[in-house]
């Protein structure tokens, strides 16, 4: 058996005994891929030693059920962290071989996967970056960013909708550095695919605009390598390598049925697959020197390329230092340093606006501050306000465009997203309205778990989208996404706040930002601030120190909070009102501070918010009252249905006097 085939047998073995040691996982997947994982792998240009290179090819695993393979192929390269010890606590708590490939938990994996389809987003969003960064650095002769963005799929990832959206969207920006791998084994959890995936794949990413090449046999690496050639040949064109494989190769009777997919061999399956492969040892675990030696000369392959890349760009720095110095500044924080210094960021004209015309504004002196931010919107950029002015569209003609068109495709969005944030120093931001949150959510959860700053602009909150209904009237979503970990949240009540909530996400490291704006306008109120930064400040105070009750808002409430306090102060009530832009930030607030703002003896408090009553009613406690929205809503004038639902001054004042 030649130390190629040994080497490709290792990743199944190891795959295996990972399964079968945590008695969890999934099989199939590593024993019918490895030869395509391998062969894949043994062209990349990666160095183990240094995973994070700028130049290194990416490889994401969209089926991250399979991640068992991909530990082996970690282990076996030498990637730090990944020892033997790794492989055999599989699934175990606090292991660098989580169930699913997590991001920044374990070296080498490009991106967290596991929902299906996520990851073919993902690469979309790898292949843009890679483009932009082209445009901004390379040079004749110093093609300093020029790398491959792999991604592996299998039936599972084929049939989820948000591959089809962002395929559709890779074929028509040509996005000819991505390789996409369709492991199509016909098998799925229920059986064969033929009940209920019939359609012709190969024409669907035809229409696409893809490159299709096929291989008809998945143990054959020398025609997967062609394909591989092939596909980096074609300059106009993603690729599509459709390769027929069996699911659980190697597994006897379970070979090539659903019984493969989900659970472990179990002992006597182990021993059939070792007799099956001609695999020697017993022993679990156990790869001989000759397999370990195979894999370091790929590695230090991989090592090679990376110095070689180095000295190309010791030369580049030296011959071109205006883009040397302009590449230190896009990965440093010089940016976020502009910001903070920047007056003119925080100046607005004193009339009525919506946010959502605040935000667009806001963007547009971000855009100049920051010439990594890249943005677009869901077919829906002159509503949202999220066109960057004069600046370029990202296209095949063009990819040193920021504006991003990505179509009505608002969950391949979110992913392309996380694609773009995760892959060095951009930022990204992009819009939909409020309510389509919900067609992102997934999107942004894993963001959220991958410690992304990516920034969402949702605009056309509450009731106040009007005319259009309950279908386009975000009721529930912010309750949904302040209830993401690691998030945050900002529903701005005028421009300083809504710059407010830009100047915490450009500033972000690791947390997404979702910005809830209205379509109507609002005042500017005097008495905003950047407070707004700490998530929940006083924004009216009360007449004297003895305070009567406390009222709590956000966004279009806030004037309306003001406006009652003023009335009731005219009854000699002390009325506090405090603003709540972003309940996460406030959140993590020390406890003096929290106190400070929301007395802990003041039990008279009063919330509203033209939404779910679930996130404000932790801040009023048992003695308080939410004016909120737990209905849907209807279809109106908008200034009709804030007086339908209670948004009015006679409300407030009534609501707040039965509290006194």
């Amino acid at each position: 058996m030649s130390i190629v085939q040994k080497s490709i047998n290792a990743i199944r073995i190891l795959s295996a005994d990972q399964i079968q040691k945590a008695n969890s996982g999934h099989p199939g997947l590593p024993l019918g891929a490895a030869p395509m994982a391998y062969t894949i792998w043994s062209k990349m240009n990666i160095n183990p030693k240094n995973p994070k290179w700028i130049n290194r090819d990416r490889f994401v695993l969209s089926a991250g059920h399979g991640s068992a393979m991909l530990y082996s192929l970690l282990h076996l390269f030498g990637f730090e962290g990944m020892s033997i010890d790794e492989l055999k606590n599989f699934r175990q708590l606090n292991s660098k071989t989580p169930g699913h490939p997590e991001y920044g938990h374990t070296a080498g994996v490009e991106v967290s996967t596991g929902p299906l389809g996520a990851g073919m987003s993902n690469a979309v969003g790898l292949a843009i970056a890679e483009q932009y960064l082209a445009s901004q650095f390379n040079e004749d002769n110093y093609n300093i960013i020029d790398h491959y963005t792999y991604v592996l799929g299998g039936d599972g990832c084929m049939m989820e909708g948000i591959t089809s959206e962002a395929m559709s969207l890779a074929g028509t920006l040509k996005l000819s550095k991505l390789i996409v791998f369709y492991d199509s084994n016909n098998i799925t959890i229920e059986g064969n695919t033929d009940t209920a995936f019939t359609e012709d794949v190969k024409k669907r990413f035809e229409s696409y605009g893809f490159q299709i090449i096929e291989v008809d046999d998945g143990n054959d690496i020398d025609k997967i390598s062609s394909a591989i050639d092939a596909a980096k040949s074609d300059k106009q064109r993603p690729s599509l390598i459709i390769v027929k494989t069996i699911i659980g190769y190697g597994a006897g009777k379970k070979q090539g049925t659903a019984g493969v997919h989900g659970e472990p061999l179990g002992e006597e399956g182990v021993s059939v697959l070792r007799q099956s492969l001609s695999w020697d040892e017993n022993e679990p675990f156990k790869i001989s020197d000759d397999i370990y030696a195979h894999y370091k000369t790929l590695a230090q392959n991989g090592e090679e390329k990376e110095n070689s890349w180095n000295k190309l760009f010791d030369e580049y720095s030296k011959k071109y230092p205006d883009k040397k110095s302009k590449w230190d500044d896009f990965f440093s924080d010089k940016f976020e340093k502009d910001l903070s210094n920047n007056e003119d960021f925080w100046k607005f004209a004193d009339k009525p606006n919506a946010t959502r015309a605040s935000s667009g504004e806001v963007i547009n002196k971000l855009k100049d501050i920051f010439p990594n931010l890249l943005g677009g919107s869901a077919d829906l950029a002159p509503s949202n306000k999220t066109l960057m002015n004069n600046i370029d569209y990202f296209s095949p003609e063009n990819r040193a465009g920021r504006n991003i068109h990505f179509g009505v495709r608002e969950l391949a969005m979110g992913g392309i997203m996380n694609g773009i944030a995760i892959h060095s120093c951009l930022k990204i931001f992009a819009g939909t309205f409020f309510v389509f949150s919900d067609y992102i959510k997934p999107m942004i959860r894993l963001a959220a778990l991958m410690g992304l700053p990516t920034t969402y602009v949702l605009t056309h909150d509450s009731i106040g989208v009007g005319e259009d209904g309950p279908t386009h009237e975000p009721i529930e979503q912010l309750a949904m996404l302040r209830t993401i970990p690691n998030i945050n949240v900002f529903r701005p009540c005028d421009y300083t706040e809504t710059a407010c909530a830009y100047y915490s996400a450009m500033t972000s490291k690791h947390t997404p930002t979702a910005i809830a704006l209205t379509r109507q306008n609002l005042k500017q109120i005097p008495t905003s601030s950047k407070e707004a930064l700490k998530g929940g400040y006083v924004i009216k105070k009360e007449k004297d120190n003895n305070i009567d009750l406390i009222i709590i808002a956000t966004g279009s409430e806030v004037a309306l909070a003001i406006d009652a306090a003023q009335n009731l102060e005219q009854e000699n009530k002390s009325v506090r009102v405090v603003s709540m832009p972003c309940t996460n930030i406030f959140d993590r607030q020390d406890s003096e501070y929290k106190n400070s703002i929301l007395p802990n003896n003041v039990r008279a408090r009063l919330a509203i918010e033209a939404g779910n009553t679930l996130s404000m009613s932790k801040y009023v406690g048992l003695d308080g009252k939410v004016i909120g929205i737990d209905t849907f809503g209807a279809s109106a004038p908008a200034n009709v249905l804030f007086k339908e639902f209670g948004f009015t001054i006679e409300n407030v004042v009534e609501t707040a006097k039965e509290l006194l």
